[in-house]
């Protein structure tokens, strides 16, 4: 089981249902609730991971 974070005041891009999105930090994917969309996240070249 991995923590996952809400996120507060975002559409899903593709339902357009706001606040449903939640963040998986660990495996890098927002994920809808609505709709089950799942997004991949990195981070950008040149920011310091923590």
């Amino acid at each position: 089981m991995t923590l996952a974070h809400f996120l507060d005041g975002l559409r899903c891009a593709l339902c357009g249902a706001l606040n449903v999105l939640w963040l998986d930090s660990l495996r890098g994917l927002v994920e809808c609730s609505e709709c089950g969309q799942t997004a991949l996240t990195f981070p950008e070249i040149g920011e310091e991971v923590h």
